[in-house]
């Protein structure tokens, strides 16, 4: 029904052209805003896949789909990504790899189908051979993090700051009063990691507070951050201001806190990192560093669809800024002259012992 109300459309305004005596570009004018009119009369839209023969593009983007993280940064980032493809006409295809051997099959896979025109790829670390078979494949892409222990990557790459979230951390627990501030990390050999520890190194250097004994390592998890604070705690000059590198290490620091009888915010601050859903949920809520992924999603987008117009473009590098959200659990030390000691509970038999000789 919709062909034979189209077909009398254009027969009438065929017509309608032919017989009158308007000028020629009037003529065009008019012709254009009836056929305007007869696009949205019919609600008709352009076939994405017949424009995608003619330019032999897709738009579509490739991204791995990750594992959750605890602090869901990765999750907020496809997310917010999805979006930004979306305003720009792209669409993002996510795929799953059980590690990088397997995505760069993925790759293959895509690039011979023509399925995708692009990727932003994620998680990036030291020896990282992704971006170098993309580069020697000729694949666009743009990866969220930087390209570690490389000097001049060449490639694009969009990154948060974690050394200056972590220093701003330490800046805040310094002006609260706070002198021995520790820093929970994860071994060595961690990009991200290693950034977020130059960050509290600098900022402590700088107002020169001690490190010795303030660093403790683990892999990244809420027992390894328990279990490091118990370290920390049962030294003999603990620290009452804590930076951890993770949301996951922070909530580990303030149960083993908790646990022990002190008070958060109080007896031992705490700042975590990544901001996580559950940072504003918990009692206290916990003091982060917030990625700006809503900027990192747009700006990735941005320099994809760069390299996709631009051939051989210089690669672009782009630094975001996080900001500290400060909550209940960094507050003013109860006594700076003298680190916390701390107070395990009493045990209920003991209670139960002084009750009855009450």
């Amino acid at each position: 029904m919709q062909l034979g109300v189209a077909s009398e459309k254009r027969g009438s305004l065929a017509g309608e052209l032919e017989g009158d005596g308007a000028p020629a570009e009037t003529k065009a004018t008019d012709a254009a805003q009836r056929v305007r009119a007869a696009i949205d009369e019919l609600g008709y839209r352009p076939n994405q896949a017949a424009r995608s023969l003619r330019s032999h593009s897709t738009r579509v983007i490739g991204c791995r789909l990750l594992p959750s993280n605890s602090g869901g940064v990765l999750d907020r980032l496809l997310h917010a990504l999805c979006d930004a493809a979306r305003a720009s006409g792209y669409d993002v295809l996510t795929f799953s790899a059980r590690d990088d051997d397997e995505e760069i099959e993925v790759y293959t896979d895509l690039l011979r189908r023509g399925a995708v025109d692009g990727f932003v790829l994620t998680n990036t670390h030291h020896l990282d051979t992704r971006p170098g078979w993309l580069l020697e494949h000729g694949a666009r892409f743009v990866a969220f993090g930087r390209a570690w222990g490389v000097r001049r990557a060449a490639h694009s790459w969009v990154d948060v700051d974690g050394a200056k979230g972590t220093a701003e951390a330490v800046e805040h627990l310094a002006r609260l009063g706070h002198n021995r501030i520790a820093f929970l990390g994860v071994p060595d050999g961690s990009g991200v990691g290693d950034d977020r520890y130059r960050g509290w190194a600098r900022a402590a250097e700088q107002l020169g507070s001690p490190t010795k004994g303030l660093v403790l390592r683990a892999e990244d998890g809420i027992e390894s951050g328990r279990a490091l604070t118990r370290r920390l705690l049962d030294g003999a000059r603990p620290p009452t201001g804590i930076v951890c590198v993770s949301d996951s290490m922070a909530i580990g620091a303030l149960r083993e806190i908790e646990d022990r009888g002190l008070s958060t915010g109080r007896d031992v601050s705490v700042v975590g990192f990544d901001d996580s859903p559950v940072a504003a949920v918990l009692r206290p809520g916990l003091s982060s560093v917030r990625q700006p992924i809503e900027s990192v999603a747009h700006e990735l987008i941005d320099v994809l669809l760069a390299e996709l117009s631009e051939q051989g473009r210089a690669p672009a590098r782009r630094l975001l800024a996080p900001r500290l959200v400060v909550r209940e659990s960094s507050g003013p030390p109860t006594n700076t002259s003298r680190p916390p000691k701390a107070r395990r509970p009493v045990p209920s038999e003991t209670l139960e012992a002084k009750e009855r000789k009450q």
